[in-house]
């Protein structure tokens, strides 16, 4: 079995944290404390609430577990570990060699046909007659 590397590590220090009142039953104790919590991913912007455990520490710890299961964070992660990993990289350069002018082709339409047109000269269209296709 391959040996398994850290890329990188989410802790409660990349997140912002605000605390509230609870909200709803619970009498006396739940409109005096502020046990309510907010955690967002300052990186990915996700953000999660919670209100339902008897403590502050607890609600800590399951909003940032919620915050982790959302679909900002999971996109923000996703596209961290591609990063570090060097796909991005990849991506990338497919992208840029497939953006080489000899790989693209441009039509416009003129007196309603579809005409290839260079992409090295000037495009000379009237912009009151502009359609797309599909």
């Amino acid at each position: 079995m391959p040996k398994r590397e850290l890329l990188f590590s989410v802790t409660a220090t990349d997140c912002t944290w605000k605390y509230s009142h609870g909200q709803g039953a619970g009498g006396q104790a739940r409109n005096k404390s502020l046990s309510a919590v907010h955690c967002t991913h300052d990186a990915s912007g996700a953000h999660a609430y919670s209100q339902d455990g008897r403590s502050q520490k607890d609600n800590k710890s399951d909003a940032f577990v919620k915050m982790c299961g959302t679909k900002e964070f999971k996109s923000w992660h996703q596209r961290t570990v591609w990063k570090k990993l060097g796909v991005l990289d990849e991506i990338e350069r497919a992208v840029a060699s497939g953006m080489n002018p000899a790989n693209l082709r441009m039509e416009v339409r003129s007196d309603g046909k579809w005409v290839e047109h260079s992409l090295d000269g000037p495009l000379d269209i009237d912009p009151e007659n502009l359609t797309a296709s599909r």
